[in-house]
């Protein structure tokens, strides 16, 4: 780290927004190896700490950092957040009650009564597309036929659509069935969800659910029995533990 930049003051780094009082006995570290503070503006609570930067790079470790400071709080019992995003300085609290809380105050205190009681989960599902295409092929007869009937032919250019469209067609709804079995087993348990695009190629499915905070342990069990069912045919990311970002928006 610049040591010229750590004695500098760029303002305050903000992480997330409590309904509780935060104490400062949590001795927490933030970005810059910085303590973090909490402060009470019009009844929220920020977690803040001194910005040593006027923009952070969202690197790995600044990004963890981030994250690290939410969780722990979470961790210590303060369930109920409203986790702000990544790199946001402000100069001052006024600057907060003029931009955020002012403009917002309402919506504040109804995402605190939706988040009540809840927590973020999330399932991302990743298979290697080439073995489900093998499979495939080796299980629908007709359409391996039909492939075959292909080789060693020069196709129009009609035929060669026509063979990827099915091809396709057919993975998709191969693809759609693995993911009506988490859907059918999981989707119970949730408040809500929010379904994503999937963020590579192998990536078939990416999901987060807000669901009751002692429905954990049953929702989780669930996950691990779907990843039995399905043995090494799928990847299955579950992270039980994250800040809700997906389920505390503001309106724009």
């Amino acid at each position: 780290m610049n040591t010229d930049l750590a004695h500098k003051n760029f303002g305050l780094y903000l992480y997330g927004i409590f309904p509780d009082v935060i104490p400062e006995t949590l001795e927490i570290k933030g970005l810059d190896g910085k303590p973090v503070h909490s402060q009470v503006v019009d009844g929220f609570t920020f977690l803040y700490s001194q910005a040593c930067q006027e923009k952070y790079l969202a690197s790995r470790r600044n990004l963890l950092a981030h994250e690290r400071v939410l969780e722990q709080t979470m961790h210590e019992g303060f369930h109920v957040l409203l986790p702000l995003r990544f790199g946001l300085v402000v100069k001052d609290w006024e600057t907060i009650m003029s931009q955020l809380i002012n403009p917002h105050k309402e919506q504040l205190h109804k995402l605190f009564e939706k988040l009540a009681g809840q927590r973020e989960v999330s399932i991302k599902i990743l298979w290697d597309a080439k073995a489900e295409l093998q499979a495939m092929m080796e299980s629908n007869h007709e359409l391996r036929q039909q492939r075959d009937n292909m080789e060693g032919k020069k196709l129009t250019m009609e035929e060669v659509i026509q063979i990827g469209q099915l091809i396709e067609s057919n993975l998709q709804a191969r693809k759609q069935a693995v993911i009506e079995v988490f859907t059918r087993e999981l989707n119970p348990l949730a408040q809500e969800i929010v379904v994503s695009d999937p963020m590579t190629e192998e990536m078939i499915y990416n999901a987060a659910f807000l669901i009751p905070w002692d429905s954990e342990p049953l929702f989780s069990e669930r996950v691990e029995a779907i990843d039995q069912k399905f043995g090494t045919r799928l990847r299955i990311r579950y992270n039980n533990f994250t800040a809700p970002y997906t389920f505390a928006l503001l309106d724009s």
